[in-house]
């Protein structure tokens, strides 16, 4: 993966509330498993998934499968280290990016 596409990962990773709140969680205690994340978040397991899965993606987490307390297999989630520099000199070290035209001419938006 090339070094703007893990970026843009990073960014929309981290672009959502819940997820900000999953990292700083993690990073205080280290590793929770789905369910009981989504117990102190209260949001639905399926929910956690899938913003864990996100960050997953981005490389901001890793995943393991092991033996929870309860002695059910449990997939236990834990922060990676990370630092991104969001200043101009950054962003432009993480390119090249694709020109604006490029990217809109596929029709994606934003949103």
């Amino acid at each position: 993966m090339i070094r703007s596409e893990k970026l843009l990962l990073q960014l929309q990773a981290l672009a959502h509330p819940a997820r900000l709140w999953i990292v700083a969680r993690l990073s205080r205690e280290r590793r929770a498993y789905v369910s009981q994340l989504a117990r102190e978040a209260g949001i639905s397991r399926p929910l956690m998934k899938m913003h864990l899965r996100k960050l997953e993606i981005a490389g901001l987490v890793v995943s393991a499968v092991e033996t929870a307390e309860s002695g059910k297999a449990a997939n236990f989630y834990e922060i990676v280290p990370f630092e991104l520099l969001l200043n101009p000199l950054g962003i432009a070290k993480a390119g090249p990016f694709p020109s604006p035209g490029s990217f809109h001419s596929t029709g994606e938006s934003d949103g």
